[in-house]
């Protein structure tokens, strides 16, 4: 089979390149060498936390791996079989649960039965999908292409300590994914969120939640239910401190929008919970049916659905087209059609014949 290259260096040139062309590798059964990896950030080639995806996938499909170690520019990855079935994965340290949860799921999605992976390390983390956002926002809108996965947050893990433990089910799709239309919101339902404070004080998170309450209510006349976690200090199970809050929105077109901030040393709670509330307000307020995010994570399942899919984005983001490049890569025959500006509100359109294993 011929081998799929890619530059990593297109596009947004960071770790989502590696990412996205080892999972649809680990899916499609294609080698693919990825070159100039990471060569735009300032610290190019690979870190720990891309290994961790590597190494993931690399026992999922059984592949031969060239170029796996901290620093490389360069890695070919060669696929053999797709795996399931029960899995651990210790990313170490910090490293982004969701980003992983992100490159191995299209490979167990296709796979011949149900899969457990538990998976430890980072859960809200910078530069990365904190685990809330995962659990309420992008699970709802997978099932509405017609996949079937469960995420069980055990315990959280913050920069740097990290030690979160989150558990993933898969159903694997019984024939195609379904493709899929919507494009506007039609208005929201409601909007809901979780604030949490780990080895902190209870008011960290109410502070949050608070701030993002009261900016909702004075610009969309609409009173959040927003839920608080945290622990008593003296028997807080969690490694390290940290908070965050996440914000989800119900649409009348069956969608859900969301939105995220992460406590960090120095910024004030009621920032934190400000930060993640005007996003939201924002997304909201572009009529569009899913959020950025969702965009670009949204790619890889477009091109393997059968039939003709378009939605709407709030924002057409970098990320969002490097990964139809990266899609393109493997699926040349699949038809896109982008509708609007790169860092404005936009329209996605896929043509697929949809693929099956």
């Amino acid at each position: 089979m011929d081998l799929v290259e890619i530059n990593g260096s297109m596009g947004e040139g960071g770790g989502q390149i590696l990412r996205y062309s080892l999972s649809l590798s680990a899916l499609t059964l294609k080698p693919v060498r990825v070159f100039n990896i990471r060569a735009k950030r300032d610290n190019p080639g690979l870190r720990p936390q891309h290994l961790t995806a590597v190494k993931a996938l690399a026992m999922l499909t059984n592949a031969s791996v060239r170029g796996d170690y901290v620093g490389s520019m360069e890695i070919v990855f060669e696929p053999k079989e797709r795996l399931s079935g029960c899995f651990k994965l210790d990313i170490g340290t910090a490293g982004s649960i969701s980003l992983v949860i992100q490159a191995i799921l299209p490979e167990l999605v296709f796979s011949d039965r149900d899969s457990r992976l538990e998976i430890t390390g980072g859960t809200d983390v910078a530069w990365s999908p904190p685990i809330d956002y995962m659990r309420f926002v992008f699970k709802h809108n997978l099932s509405l292409i017609g996949i079937d996965i469960d995420i069980d947050l055990r315990r959280r893990g913050h920069y740097p300590r990290g030690g979160g433990v989150v558990v993933v089910y898969v159903k694997p799709v019984k024939d195609y994914i379904n493709s899929i239309n919507i494009v506007e919101s039609k208005g929201v339902l409601n909007i809901k969120g979780l604030s949490h404070a780990v080895k902190l004080p209870r008011h960290v998170a109410e502070r949050q939640a608070s701030s993002a309450l009261k900016y909702i209510e004075e610009k969309l006349g609409l009173k959040p239910v927003i839920d608080i976690e945290s622990y008593p200090l003296d028997k807080d199970p969690h490694l390290g401190p940290g908070s965050g809050i996440v914000l989800y929105s119900d649409t009348k077109s069956g969608t859900r929008l969301g939105s995220d901030s992460l406590g960090e040393r120095g910024k004030r709670a009621e920032d934190v919970g400000l930060e993640a509330a005007e996003k939201l307000v924002s997304t909201i307020n572009t009529g569009m049916a899913f959020d950025k995010h969702m965009g670009d994570m949204f790619i890889p399942y477009l091109f393997l659905a059968r039939g003709e899919s378009c939605i709407g984005v709030s924002e057409i983001t970098l990320h969002t087209l490097t990964a139809i490049s990266v899609a393109r890569k493997f699926m040349p025959d699949v038809e896109v059609n982008v509708v609007g500006e790169e860092g404005s509100p936009g329209k996605i359109c896929v043509k697929s014949t949809g693929f099956k294993p």
